[in-house]
């Protein structure tokens, strides 16, 4: 689509910047929650990380297939072996099959994208590329509850809710499994390191979600082709 707000050799930068010191936490953190992600992904999945970065999630998900979607150069030189990397913007044609992914991820990316035109033709992208009965999981800042917070990071562009999210994904033919205005806390790219016990101890007590959680997660499904 063009107009993109970032160069990639732009993006390695102000990523470079922001999570240097933080990345073998993160690594620990990620391991943590795809253990929680696992129970919308088959283990023989074919699974694309859109939106991947640092490749923490893919590397570590259990999965037939791995694809990776990211803008960022630095994205093929993170990945593990045997993930098949696209360095492109996500809003252009992928390079991958109609009905070949059983499961498109995508964490804290959204909001990167520089226009709304930009996400709803990738969510487009994604439709296609799932196979009926195939799942998006997104998760990212909840707008609603972040408020001016949300706008100090200079690559924020689209302000999301659960709502504005699962409106569009409707409008497309998507199917909304999962819904959750509050899951995971905002940001683990500044603030302290906490004990990765205590990340997994939060996934067990849904109740502090809504105390903690300024991140949406939502689940939708590529229906279903009719019998």
């Amino acid at each position: 689509m063009g107009q993109l707000a970032h160069s990639p050799e732009d993006l390695d930068q102000i990523y470079r910047n922001r999570f240097t010191g933080r990345l073998a936490y993160r690594q620990r953190v990620w391991v943590v929650l795809v253990k929680f992600f696992a129970r919308w992904i088959p283990a023989d999945a074919a699974v694309l990380d859109l939106g991947c970065g640092y490749c923490e999630f893919i590397n570590n998900v259990r999965a037939g297939r791995k694809f990776a979607m990211d803008l960022n150069p630095e994205a093929s030189n993170r990945a593990a072996a045997g993930t098949t990397v696209f360095q492109q913007d996500c809003s252009e044609a992928w390079p991958v099959p109609a009905n070949s992914l059983d499961v498109v991820f995508t964490s804290n990316f959204f909001e990167h994208l520089p226009t709304k035109a930009h996400l709803e033709r990738t969510l487009i992208e994604a439709y296609r590329a799932l196979k009926p009965g195939g799942c998006l999981i997104a998760l990212g800042p909840n707008l609603r509850y972040l408020t001016g917070r949300y706008w100090d990071y200079w690559d924020h562009y689209v302000p999301l809710t659960e709502m504005s999210l699962g409106e569009v994904l409707r409008k497309l033919g998507y199917e909304i499994a999962v819904s959750m205005d509050r899951f995971l806390p905002f940001t683990m790219s500044e603030g302290g390191e906490y004990p990765i016990w205590t990340l997994q101890a939060y996934l067990q007590v849904p109740i502090a979600w809504k105390v903690f959680g300024k991140q949406f997660l939502v689940v939708a499904k590529r229906p279903e082709l009719p019998c």
